[in-house]
């Protein structure tokens, strides 16, 4: 299986509660992947294997999410995943709370670069 992203794929996976994961781009999502991965997660053998298939299949696993963790001024954090949005939709179609990643921190100018004049209407800062 991947390690993850080029950035994350030395960072040491971590759970983390999908409620306190933002997602701020809306997703474009097919249903039958999110079916199989939700099936992956509750440890079924999935009706459908997406393509291009996953290297392997761990029943009840996921490759782990990168998030971004942002820390504002006041101490908040923040988490921020703005990709594996199939792998978010199935954690909570399987009502798994807890969700496999890899944080990255991050600082206010880079998650500009993602929510651009949003951010501090996002982080407050």
């Amino acid at each position: 299986m991947l390690g993850g992203s080029l950035q994350s794929r030395v960072i040491k996976s971590q759970t983390l509660p999908l409620s306190s994961i933002l997602r701020p781009i809306p997703p474009v999502l097919d249903a039958r992947k999110i079916d199989s991965m939700a099936q992956t997660l509750k440890n079924e053998t999935p009706d459908f294997i997406p393509s291009p298939a996953p290297e392997s299949i761990i029943p009840g696993q996921l490759p782990p999410v990168d998030v971004l963790h942002y820390r504002s001024s006041t101490g908040k954090d923040f988490y921020f995943a703005f990709g594996g949005c199939h792998r978010m939709q199935a954690y909570e179609k399987a009502q798994v709370e807890g969700v496999n990643c890899k944080v990255l921190r991050v600082t206010k100018p880079m998650l500009k670069v993602y929510l651009g004049g949003s951010v501090g209407a996002i982080v407050g800062d």
